[in-house]
């Protein structure tokens, strides 16, 4: 069997407290103007996605200066260690552009993994819900915690007493899937929820809220730091890489509690 290295002993400290300092920029400009940097068909990107990557960044490499950094606005420290902080600053742009109070800080770290699109071995994940003041964190052989308490997925078994999160990608492609895969579903299941944040979205599976989230194509910042929650919580996550040349380092996710039965709505279908 393959041996680990021991992760750093206060990583899960500085990823915690890097996400809560990014969450509370984010939450004090809530109702600010939004500076837009760059407006696309299915996408925003603000200033204030890159000004929390840097603060997040200048926390972690601080703390971390031998390690590297893969972030949504780009990458950062050390490209050649083992040791790979995945980070969304704000997971949910568009919602935060609309004032819409759903979306998250999500930081990772993985060891391996050396080129962006490889998962490598999760070891510690943070997501920080900011309006709602809501902190999940799990480090590797440890349990999932809400505001450091354990929490755990749910224990509903059937797709009609489940409620399903589905995520729409960003290209015609997978939209044009998704809402077949939603149609098919939506009739199975208690209710479905398109919410706008990957990460929270697994972070409310880790804690029993959600039954399962399904997505064609999601980055891995979307979804480091969430897989690792759901599997400490008693979860199960089938991440598959993307082998359409339209979606480089992109993944196909079906998380779940485990239970319900939606592993048919993977991409490609499960076993």
């Amino acid at each position: 069997m393959m041996s680990h290295p021991e992760c750093p002993a206060n990583a899960l400290t500085v990823a915690e407290a890097a996400a809560r300092a990014a969450g509370a920029k984010l939450r004090a400009a809530f109702h600010d103007t939004r500076d837009v940097d760059e407006m696309k068909a299915y996408d925003i990107k603000l200033a204030l996605d890159r000004e929390c990557q840097e603060l997040i960044a200048s926390q972690l490499l601080a703390a971390f200066p031998d390690h590297c950094m893969l972030g949504e606005e780009g990458n950062a420290g050390n490209e050649s260690s083992p040791w790979r902080w995945i980070v969304d600053p704000l997971d949910g742009t568009v919602n935060y552009f609309y004032g819409i109070p759903h979306f998250s800080v999500s930081i990772g770290l993985s060891h391996g993994g050396m080129r962006e699109g490889e998962e490598g071995s999760i070891r510690i994940g943070a997501v920080h819900d900011p309006m709602l003041d809501e902190t999940w964190t799990v480090q590797s052989g440890g349990p999932a915690m809400l505001n450091g308490e354990p929490t755990q997925v749910s224990a509903r078994d059937s797709l009609g007493a489940a409620i399903v999160t589905v995520g729409f990608s960003k290209s015609p492609d997978s939209i044009d899937h998704g809402l077949a895969r939603f149609k098919e579903i939506s009739h199975r299941v208690r209710k479905t929820r398109m919410m706008g944040s990957a990460a929270l979205a697994m972070a409310y599976i880790a804690s029993g809220r959600l039954d399962a989230y399904i997505e064609e194509e999601v980055s891995l910042w979307d979804i480091a730091a969430g897989k690792l929650l759901v599997e400490a919580a008693g979860g199960e996550v089938l991440l598959t890489p993307c082998a359409h040349p339209s979606a480089p380092g992109k993944y196909s996710i079906c998380a779940s509690n485990g239970r319900v039965p939606v592993r048919e709505y993977a991409y490609p279908a499960a076993p």
